[in-house]
């Protein structure tokens, strides 16, 4: 039962030892036999050692803990006895090692700091939250998403929504809203759980005097769902101008005809609108939010690379041809302008994406049809493998070779087939390949 077992004579001077523990050095206690018991600690014990040794012997077992010294290390064995008498006159001395107890302490201990400085730290967190969510000039609010019942309002808010010094914590949202708005405000509920993020400007208070733009996100967290709020009030006619103009644009943009997305300097998707997600064939703006845009943007990752080298280097760039992949369905084919934004927290990036798919299909209405053009190969670089390009650059020259032929020798098939080293029968096969001339296939037999 113990790791350890000492024979002590009256005057504590070790007789026998026995170990039983693989932890204890064999060699260090070994040395103890002959020794005072005394010479083996760590510090002075030298009382507490003989008031315990003359105790035992009277006939009372006792407990004693010691710290032993080990001589081949810096470190300290800590033991704890339980020590009896014999009738010989001897004391048997049991002792147990404390080392994986003091570990498992000091465990304790280092997790009970942390938990107290992590406490302490949300402690912290929760005061400038508290204070800052006090402090802020728009009426914020905290709503459960399943009960709809306002968990959180500062102060503003309770002024905005509020009657008279009453909070609104606890009540169901919407309140304080005119009642031809709180249709509009169910819609942008409703959008912000689908899309994330929602937001209604101009919208009347109660009083009908004030009006006030609305943003809602909403939140997922720990199995909670939420909504955060955010009212913001328009002080002047100033302040009004501005505000439209931007929202304008804002909903310029979000409206557009043309895809736009906004990424970061590597090219994650922070921002779409609603002509890319139709594209991309998303359902929401959270399914893109966050991805890198090659994901739907060219047949590999290098179209992005080269446009986003590109708008590091000159700021803006301009008819980048590319192909968009959507989540179903076969890719389209789109041009793609875009500009650098240096914003404070590092650049980012705006891509305007066209879809020219009608506009190719109609300058190509047949797929086999040959180019007419190596300009027009080179325009497909990206979109057909490069096998592909290299056939229709052969038949180009092929093609232009023949016509060249039968210019030049007044259209006089024959001569042409001399001139090219081909047979008649391989030029009048290549020239209805090629569709050139109207060749019949009568016409070889006959001339």
């Amino acid at each position: 039962m113990a790791d350890i077992l000492l024979t002590l004579d009256s005057d504590g001077c070790v007789q026998e030892v026995s170990l039983h523990s693989d932890e204890i050095p064999e060699p260090v206690v070994s040395a103890w036999v002959g020794q005072p018991i005394k010479n083996t600690l760590q510090g002075d014990f030298s009382s507490l050692i003989d008031e315990t040794l003359r105790e035992t012997l009277r006939g009372g077992a006792q407990k004693l803990d010691l710290i032993h010294r080990l001589a081949d290390s810096n470190s300290n064995l800590p033991i704890q006895y339980q020590l009896v008498g014999t009738e010989q006159g001897l004391i048997l001395a049991a002792g147990t090692d404390l080392r994986p107890i003091a570990g498992l302490r000091q465990q304790l201990v280092n997790a009970q700091q942390a938990l107290e400085q992590d406490y302490w730290r949300l402690r912290q967190v929760e005061t400038r939250y508290r204070r800052l969510f006090d402090m802020v000039g728009d009426a914020v609010l905290v709503v459960d998403a399943a009960s709809f019942r306002v968990l959180e309002s500062n102060p503003r808010a309770n002024e905005l929504l509020g009657e008279g010094e009453k909070g609104i914590v606890g009540k169901a949202f919407p309140m304080g809203f005119a009642q031809s708005s709180l249709q509009a405000i169910q819609s942008l509920i409703n959008e912000s759980r689908t899309l994330g993020r929602g937001q209604l400007h101009n919208v009347a208070l109660d009083d009908s005097d004030t009006r006030v733009d609305v943003v809602a996100s909403f939140l997922r967290q720990a199995g909670e769902e939420r909504y955060l709020i955010r009212i913001g009030t328009r002080d002047s006619a100033a302040a009004l101008r501005s505000d439209a103009s931007t929202l304008f644009l804002q909903e310029v943009v979000r409206n557009a005809p043309d895809a736009i997305l906004l990424t970061d300097q590597e090219g994650r998707i922070t921002a779409a609108n609603y002509s890319f997600l139709e594209l991309a064939q998303a359902v929401g703006e959270e399914q893109v939010l966050g991805h890198s845009a090659d994901r739907w943007l060219g047949r590999s990752t290098v179209d992005l690379s080269v446009l986003l080298s590109n708008l590091r280097d000159k700021s803006v760039v301009r008819l980048f041809s590319s192909t968009l992949i959507p989540r179903a369905g076969s890719p389209a084919q789109v041009e793609i302008s875009a500009c650098r934004l240096d914003e404070p927290e590092g650049p980012a990036f705006a891509l305007f994406i066209r879809d020219v798919e009608r506009r190719i299909a109609r300058e190509h209405p047949v797929a086999s049809k040959l180019p007419s053009s190596i300009e027009q190969v080179t325009q497909r670089v990206g979109r057909v493998p490069l096998k592909e390009l290299v056939r229709e650059s052969t038949d180009i020259i092929e093609a232009l070779c023949i016509e060249t032929a039968l210019e030049v020798t007044q259209d006089n098939r024959a001569s042409a087939a001399e001139l090219l080293g081909l047979s008649r029968q391989s030029l009048y096969a290549k020239l209805r390949r090629f569709n050139i001339g109207g060749s019949d296939p009568g016409e070889a037999a006959a001339e």
